[in-house]
């Protein structure tokens, strides 16, 4: 039988920390974990939107800034999460751009790699030990259909300063985003927690995502939405039994279960033979470190496991 909204478990008692919450996929994850009793927290860049969002979900809802672009912000937004939150059950890494210009981040990071790895590589790091003594907790980390199209980790030429192509850095970013996901589950289970990462995709969704998109593109997309894109109630089911389902094991990848991953239930699927490249995952999450300056609590003991 698909899997449906009705399967999400009651979540009252758990807290859940959201990024990029006020719109799209993450607004649908905030709104059905907050109307299954979870304390729904949106930790989004701009707060005036965000409180417009928790004004329109009903239940237990708060407002975080966090801008995934700025390491400070990032170190900020888990402070404060930290005192506001010392026990967090979900961490959902859901924030993300798509085909942006060529531009960097604060720290001087290319922007799509920046946002979609690296913030959310660092804001899980220093939230981490809120998550390891809850029995149960997840992090899930939303990646996509994308991290097969032109995608590798250019370890030449991480922040693409010598050339520069859209599809392919966000490509590389959401490569990024799988292979984080299964080096924090390897390092998890030789820790001994019962903390679990996991990492869905959304498949084709009708959410402002493609605004960065080529206007040609944009307008191509906008016609094709109602035939190859499902809505963002559909698209965030993934995302949702990723973080919920008592059956979901670590290191597991979840995504529609229709012709190409584009839309239907959510399923448990398989990622790039990219993805699952022992020594390049272990690449990018010493990089990733020295880039960031986080350290995670399960690293060194885990190296080598």
């Amino acid at each position: 039988m698909n899997w449906t909204e009705q399967q999400i478990p009651r979540q009252d008692g758990r807290v859940a920390v959201i990024t990029g919450a006020n719109t799209g996929l993450g607004f649908e994850t905030a709104r059905r974990l907050a109307e299954r009793g979870a304390a729904v927290v949106l930790a989004v860049r701009d707060t005036d939107k965000g409180k417009q969002a928790a004004a329109r979900i009903d239940g237990d809802v708060s407002v975080q800034e966090l801008d995934l672009t700025s390491l400070d912000s990032v170190r900020a937004a888990a402070a404060a999460l930290r005192t506001t939150h010392p026990r967090i059950d979900l961490l959902i890494n859901n924030a993300g751009v798509m085909y942006t210009p060529k531009q960097t981040t604060h720290d001087g990071f290319e922007m799509q790699f920046g946002t979609n790895h690296l913030g959310h590589f660092a804001l899980t790091g220093l939230l981490l030990d809120s998550l390891l003594p809850v029995p149960g907790s997840r992090v899930v980390t939303v990646s996509s259909t994308g991290h097969r199209i032109r995608a590798a980790i250019h370890f030449d030429d991480l922040q693409w300063e010598r050339s520069y192509s859209r599809a392919a850095a966000y490509g590389q970013s959401k490569l990024a985003n799988l292979m984080f996901t299964y080096e924090l589950q390897r390092r998890l289970a030789a820790h001994g927690s019962t903390t679990a990462a996991v990492a869905a995709h959304p498949g084709v969704s009708n959410t402002d995502l493609v605004r960065n998109t080529p206007a040609v593109a944009r307008r191509l997309i906008t016609w094709l939405a109602p035939v190859l894109a499902q809505p963002a109630t559909a698209g965030a089911l993934p995302t949702l039994r990723a973080a919920t389902d008592p059956s979901v094991l670590g290191g597991q990848y979840y995504g529609p279960d229709g012709l190409a991953e584009r839309r239907g239930a959510p399923k448990l699927v398989t990622s790039s033979p990219d993805s699952y490249d022992f020594t390049v995952q272990q690449r990018l999450w010493a990089v990733s470190e020295d880039l960031t300056g986080v350290r995670f609590p399960v690293g060194q003991a885990a190296a080598t496991a």
